[in-house]
């Protein structure tokens, strides 16, 4: 039932394709814009989409008559922007005026449980037991608690020079997951 070497596998997997610590200038620019982050709601939010996907991922896309690729694709598209707006410095996806917190979107979702996360999930549960795949999943989700949770003594250690260093890199990583998605399910 549980294997400690696929529960391994699984969490080093999801914590590559979830890439919180390359997400951290991300989270810092929403946190000061909405000047509050909710770090047990986003992790909440994006746990839920991860178990939701886990379980009936697959049929959810059909019902709506999407497949994986498309989704994939889509969400990399979320995923170029955002790259973008941290390399160029602009904001392409505009705040919602009434919302009091990033703390669903776009943190839980796309970035946390984005489409890479999600298809990641689903492609999974053909291969590993459901139960691997929830205690990967939680491992996960701790640490990226964790991280929320620490963004402003993180951006406090960066400095705004720092800051904007991590930012442009991790723009153009950014910029390069969502190509290769693209590339991949295109």
């Amino acid at each position: 039932m549980f294997s400690l070497k696929d529960i391994t596998t699984i969490t080093l997997t999801l914590f590559a394709i979830i890439d919180i610590i390359g997400a951290i200038p991300i989270i810092i620019n929403i946190k000061n814009r909405q000047k509050h982050l909710d770090s047990g709601k986003a992790t909440l939010a994006a746990g839920a989409l991860m178990v939701i996907f886990l379980l009936v991922g697959e049929k959810f896309l059909k019902l709506f008559g999407v497949d994986l690729q498309s989704f994939a694709i889509a969400g990399s598209i979320v995923i170029f922007i955002i790259g973008l707006e941290m390399i160029l410095g602009i904001e392409l996806l505009k705040d919602d005026p009434n919302a009091k917190t990033g703390s669903i979107i776009p943190i839980a979702f796309p970035i946390i449980a984005g489409s890479g996360t999600l298809t990641t999930i689903i492609s999974m549960s053909a291969v590993y037991s459901t139960y691997n795949i929830l205690v990967g999943i939680v491992v996960n989700l701790t640490f990226v608690f964790l991280v929320l949770r620490s963004s402003s003594w993180i951006e406090g250690k960066l400095g705004e020079s720092g800051l904007t260093l991590v930012r442009k890199f991790f723009g153009i990583v950014l910029l390069s997951i969502a190509v290769r998605i693209f590339k991949d399910n295109f």
